[in-house]
């Protein structure tokens, strides 16, 4: 059964935990709920031959826990992002951010394929992953990406794009929804109403078109918020929707990584 949600004027409270890199975070309280401590660091991925760097952070404990490949936006991996690392980690997902534009702001979409290949790859490699469960989300540009690769990569059991571009060819003139009939993983997709430089109509448009061709999504849409919300100045934004955003992004991995 399809669920079609949108909806406005969200929202919740949450107190986010915020680490750095490199080092073990304490155990605090979200929600009610206990997180789980964290390392983080950074490591090297291979791709294409090259090698890149990415932001990886790991739940402390035993057992192998669900893996997210994170795609930064076109303004880089900034610290906000590296701090949404290791919440999600907190909250008990491997998260690894690879550093796309290690080799120029602007990449063809066969070398971001490579590097999210070479992202799973190297959490292949690692014990704490079940690559079983692996889910895939990005930003802006990196929104775009979850929605053009998630069709393409069986790795993935689900997708949460965030103001994306649906009908942007980018480099490689590759429309994402021209992906839409070989999609076949739930996506969840964010987005702001203020949204310029990605229309939410054009958001709208996406969703009925995977409507109309049966693909299971979950649409979130926040009043007032404009392109890239989550973060401000390169950090992560702490207010109401944008912590209500975050939590819809781990329920639906939750949800669809289990």
């Amino acid at each position: 059964m399809r669920t079609y949600h949108v909806f406005f004027a969200c929202i919740a409270i949450a107190i986010l935990l915020t680490v750095g890199a490199g080092c073990m975070s304490e155990e605090e309280p979200r929600d009610g709920v206990t997180l789980t401590p964290v390392s983080m660091t950074t490591v090297n991925i291979t791709a294409s031959g090259r090698e890149y760097p990415a932001f990886l952070a790991v739940p402390a404990g035993s057992g192998k826990f669900p893996a997210i490949v994170l795609l930064h936006s076109f303004n880089g991996l900034e610290p906000g992002y590296r701090e949404m690392v290791g919440d999600l980690a907190s909250d008990g997902f491997v998260t690894i951010a690879p550093e796309w534009q290690t080799y120029g702001r602007q990449q063809e979409d066969a070398t971001v394929e490579a590097i999210i290949r070479g992202s799973l790859a190297y959490l292949a490699t690692r014990p704490e992953p079940d690559m079983d469960r692996a889910g895939l989300t990005g930003f802006c540009a990196g929104g775009r990406y979850t929605m053009l690769f998630l069709p393409r990569m069986p790795e993935f059991r689900s997708g949460v794009a965030w103001y994306g571009f649906p009908y942007n060819g980018a480099t490689n003139d590759t429309i994402p929804a021209s992906r839409i009939p070989e999609l076949q993983v739930p996506m969840l997709i964010i987005h702001g109403t203020r949204d310029v430089p990605s229309p939410v109509q054009s958001i709208y448009n996406y969703t009925m078109e995977l409507d109309a061709a049966d693909k299971y999504f979950e649409l979130k849409v926040y009043q007032g918020k404009p392109h890239g919300f989550m973060i401000t100045n390169g950090t992560l934004s702490h207010d109401d929707p944008s912590q209500d955003a975050y939590r819809e992004m781990v329920a639906f991995f939750r949800r669809t990584l289990t």
